[in-house]
C-alpha cells in the first residue's frame, strides 16, 4: 500500500517519527491505524451497551438530553 501526502503532512509525519521514536513512517501509520481501530471498537461497545438501556439514540434523544441538562443548571441571582 502506498500513501501520498502533501508536503505539510509529510513534514508533520517526519517530525512525529523523530520526536516519538518511531522507526519508520510505516510504523507510525500502523500505530495510528491500530488506535483508530481500537477507538472504533470501543465506540461500538459503548453504543451496544447504551442502546439497550436508553433505546434509540437519534437526534430527538440527544435533544432531550440537552433539554434535561439545561434544566439542571443553577440560575444566577
Amino acid at each position: 500500500m502506498n500513501i501520498s501526502l502533501p508536503d505539510d503532512l509529510k513534514s508533520f509525519v517526519d517530525n512525529r517519527i523523530r520526536s516519538e521514536g518511531y522507526g519508520s513512517s510505516s510504523e507510525y501509520m500502523r500505530e495510528l491505524i491500530r488506535r483508530d481501530r481500537d477507538r472504533s471498537q470501543f465506540r461500538q461497545y459503548l453504543m451496544e451497551g447504551v442502546t439497550g438501556l436508553a433505546g434509540r439514540m437519534d437526534a430527538a434523544y440527544f435533544a432531550s438530553l440537552r433539554k434535561k441538562l439545561k434544566g439542571t443548571g443553577k440560575k444566577k441571582a
